[in-house]
């Protein structure tokens, strides 16, 4: 029989101080996932064989949100690209601007360098860090905006070809934009006992890209978060302080609805009681492919396009797997090994009505929440 135990090591004396078996503590997992949302899994093997520093030591933790790998004291220096804003027209169809996103990208790198720079530190410990590997990640936000203006589902091979080109470039450009800086103002201080060292590839930040929830910066720059699908499109949003909701309609629904002369105002008390497009009658196939809406999207989807950006990621990529009410324990234990599968550096799952309380609520009639798959609060977006 194969060994399904392992040993509990003391992190400091690196003794065993005890046993688990592998498969209850998976069980275990999985079990408490289908119940709460968390814990979300880190895949620490493949982290680490991604470290740019490993004689600094191993990768054990992340922040909060799991998108970028940290040693101790290291910190975050973040930046998103609203990706929704890149686009230009050619021969009368939206096109994305790959030069404007080559432009955006240089300049966004130059700026978060210097953020390391300029920002002020709590300990001394975490200023010798920061400063010593200059880590960044430059993401994006806005994508599935660009899927809906590009006239793409999210929920297509398309869209995910996209999502790696899209990633690929990003990547590509940062990277020479942190060796001209390296030519500028030297490599990363820990860079002599760095992977680019043999390389002789000579970076100024050890670490370029992530992914980043984006959840409130995407509010305030009024698109969609990060590389996730639309949440929904009418939901309610309950303000952290004092508990008052506020009703939204997602815009671009709006516009298509206008520009393909529809019942706008029919659309927008169907949405608003349900939320989606499902079940809506009177609109084209095409509305409900484009306006697909997170639990719509099969799981293999949504890890097929966490594991498109992330094989052009440095850090990690922070993204929800949406599972319906009537998931199992079962399923959201096929979504971890899948994701393992997939070479993801980690993975979080979110199963419908798992949790009491939420910052949004799909549409403003109550049949929104008795359909088989419900949306419903995207723990990305509830975090601030």
């Amino acid at each position: 029989m194969p060994r399904t135990s392992y040993d509990l090591i003391h992190p400091r004396t690196g003794r065993t101080v005890g046993r688990l078996d592998a498969t209850e503590v998976f069980e275990t997992i999985t079990d408490v996932a289908w119940g709460t949302g968390d814990p979300g899994l880190l895949f620490l093997d493949a982290i680490n064989r991604a470290n740019p520093t490993p004689h600094l030591g191993a990768i054990e933790a992340t922040n909060p949100c799991g998108e970028v790998p940290l040693l101790p004291y290291e910190s975050c220096n973040l930046g998103s690209l609203n990706v929704a804003l890149l686009i230009s027209e050619r021969n009368g169809r939206p096109v994305v601007d790959w030069e404007r996103l080559r432009a955006s990208v240089r300049l966004a790198v130059r700026f978060l360098d210097n953020v390391i720079e300029v920002n002020r530190y709590p300990t001394p410990e975490t200023a010798r860090m920061a400063r010593g590997n200059r880590k960044i990640g430059l993401g994006v936000m806005g994508f599935a905006d660009l899927l809906i203006k590009l006239g793409l589902s999210y929920d297509s091979d398309e869209a995910v070809e996209l999502g790696e080109r899209l990633m690929r470039t990003t990547a590509e450009e940062a990277r020479a934009a942190s060796q001209k800086l390296a030519e500028e103002r030297g490599v990363f201080p820990n860079w002599s006992g760095s992977i680019y060292a043999p390389q002789r590839l000579r970076l100024r930040n050890a670490t370029c890209t992530a992914i980043a929830p984006t959840g409130t910066i995407s509010i305030i720059a009024g698109t969609s978060a990060s590389i996730e699908p639309l949440f929904a499109l009418a939901y309610r949003r309950r303000h952290s302080l004092g508990g008052e909701r506020f009703v939204e309609v997602n815009r671009l629904l709006l516009d298509y609805c206008t520009r393909h002369g529809l019942n706008t105002e029919m659309v927008i008390d169907e949405v608003q009681k349900r939320g989606r497009l499902a079940g809506v009658p009177g609109l084209p196939d095409e509305a409900s492919r484009l306006f697909v809406t997170a639990l719509d999207i099969p799981v293999e989807r949504h890890l097929q396009m966490q594991a498109a950006f992330q094989r052009h990621v440095d850090n990690s990529v922070s993204k929800t797997i949406n599972l319906s009410q009537e998931a199992t324990a079962d399923d959201v234990a096929s979504a971890y090994r899948r994701a393992w599968e997939l070479g993801l550096k980690g993975v979080t799952v979110y199963r419908y009505g798992s949790k009491a309380s939420q910052v949004l609520e799909l549409g403003t009639g109550e049949e929104a929440f008795h359909y088989d798959h419900a949306p419903t609060c995207d723990p990305q977006e509830c975090r601030l």
